[in-house]
């Protein structure tokens, strides 16, 4: 239920400021999206899954906070990343 190694590869390619680029801001948000919208069709299938579910909201979590991080030091990246990975704020 995690991403596979190519996926991550093609989200680091893609968001990434170079090809091992693994730990910026933005790599990280995509990567935290990706699990998210996996986690997400778990939990519509078992929806009382509750450690599943807490785990989702600690992801969810932690990408709201690296959001507000990247909001803070570059908020047109912000507006960016928002569009790009289709995230609602």
């Amino acid at each position: 239920m995690s991403v596979t190694k190519e996926r991550k590869q093609e989200l680091i390619g893609e968001y990434g400021r170079g090809n091992t680029d693994s730990g910026s801001p933005e790599v990280q948000i995509s990567i935290l999206t990706a699990r998210i919208a996996e986690m997400t069709g778990h939990m519509q299938v078992h929806n009382k899954d509750y450690s599943s579910r807490r785990g989702l909201l600690r992801m969810v979590s932690r990408r709201r906070r690296l959001l507000d991080y990247v909001k803070r030091k570059n908020p047109q990246l912000y507006l960016d990343l928002l569009r790009r990975l289709d995230i609602r704020k």
